[in-house]
């Protein structure tokens, strides 16, 4: 191999030879042709040994980058960002919940079972496999862990992670030992009415972080007992985030279709009015009545028509000052009839038409507190369109 040092000195010699004969004729060109032959040969074999060096390097950056992109296309199940939720493979939850043996509960597009982590010392779990059939089951799945991956409240059902593998969507909750509080409500016996009342601050505290204090302002937009669940202590926790709605920082209403169940809906869904954070204000209002009472917000009752609407009952009774007709067999209520009294007042007024005469959850939750006086309600104009 030539040095390209000695060349080099060698182009420097023909240089000064070449500059002495400048009157000479074509031996003097043909030295100056040799010479640039040189040059470029020597330029050549010079950068060779770079090359040498170059081309294996450009060639395992561009082999690397590409084995990188594909390897980035076929991840299965990659981690949301910004989330602390761990991204489970669907045999682990599979291996979990027994081949998905004992079922919890069933709702309109999911199924919840109960399931038994090896990898995290024998905890219980929920876990909730969306149906795959129904075809909104993205957009739920997505919304429920964008809305309630963020969030850390005691009022709060805590998501611990997700499965999104293939056509497989599934989402990991904490286990909650004494089930929804519809089964506690409406069941026997009946709860006193000291648990019923941490239950519906609990709900409203749950609230307020939603729609005031988390990072994101959250519309649950289904608010209804099946969706509160209670843990070992009975603390009231509130679940199923499939309908939430988000709303930037910036945003106060948004336009969507309709949303939530019969019975809880506020007014506002079927008039094309901007929704906002007074509609889960509604629900509440709702739920708070059968909370007090203990029956649902609808109800056949043979011996008095006036008695199916709860929330027109309880409203009569209340302005009539007859409030013990709705306390069947519940001496502890009757003997806290003020207390109980404040409670319907507060429910009247989540449930206004309008939704500027609705309070925050702030003031709901002060109210319940005892902190802020509560008003005598203006009366509503109608239920029937969206209690029915």
């Amino acid at each position: 191999m030539i040095d390209s040092s000695v060349i080099a000195k060698t182009l420097i010699k023909f240089e000064k030879e070449n500059s002495t004969f400048r009157s000479g004729g074509g031996a003097i060109t043909k030295k100056k042709d040799n010479s640039t032959l040189i040059l470029v040969g020597s330029v050549l074999l010079s950068s060779s040994g770079v090359l040498n060096i170059l081309l294996p390097l450009i060639t395992y950056l561009v082999v690397s980058r590409v084995y990188s992109r594909k390897a980035k296309v076929i991840q299965p199940y990659p981690v949301m960002s910004g989330m602390n939720l761990k991204d489970f493979t669907y045999e682990e939850l599979k291996k979990a919940t027994n081949e998905f043996k004992e079922e919890l509960g069933r709702g309109a597009s999911a199924t919840v079972f109960k399931g038994v982590l090896a990898s995290d010392t024998g905890r219980c779990v929920a876990v909730k496999r969306l149906d795959a059939k129904v075809r909104e089951n993205d957009l739920e799945f997505k919304a429920e862990v964008s809305a309630i991956g963020r969030t850390n409240h005691r009022n709060l059902v805590q998501l611990l992670g997700f499965c999104n593998e293939g056509e497989h969507r599934i989402l990991v909750y904490e286990f909650m030992s004494n089930g929804s509080l519809a089964s506690f409500l409406f069941g026997d016996p009946m709860p006193n009415w000291y648990q019923r009342r941490q239950i519906a601050l609990g709900i409203a505290r749950g609230l307020l972080y939603l729609h005031e204090e988390c990072s994101g302002q959250i519309v649950h937009c289904d608010i209804k007992p099946q969706n509160i669940l209670l843990d070992d202590y009975f603390t009231a926790r509130i679940s199923d985030f499939g309908l939430a709605k988000l709303l930037r920082m910036d945003q106060t209403r948004t336009m969507t279709a309709i949303r939530g169940t019969k019975g809880y809906v506020a007014p506002e869904w079927f008039r094309s009015l901007p929704i906002t954070v007074k509609v889960d204000v509604y629900s509440y209002g709702i739920l708070l009545l059968e909370i007090i009472f203990c029956r649902k917000h609808f109800q056949a009752v043979a011996e008095d028509e006036d008695q199916m609407i709860l929330a027109d009952w309880a409203y009569d009774c209340c302005k009539q000052k007859k409030l013990h007709r709705l306390f069947k067999n519940d001496d502890e209520a009757i003997n806290d009839i003020n207390k109980m009294e404040k409670y319907v007042i507060i429910a009247i007024w989540c449930i206004q038409e309008d939704p500027s005469l609705r309070p925050t959850m702030k003031k709901v939750t002060l109210m319940l507190e005892g902190t802020v006086e509560v008003s005598a309600p203006p009366y509503p104009s109608s239920f029937i369109s969206s209690i029915l």
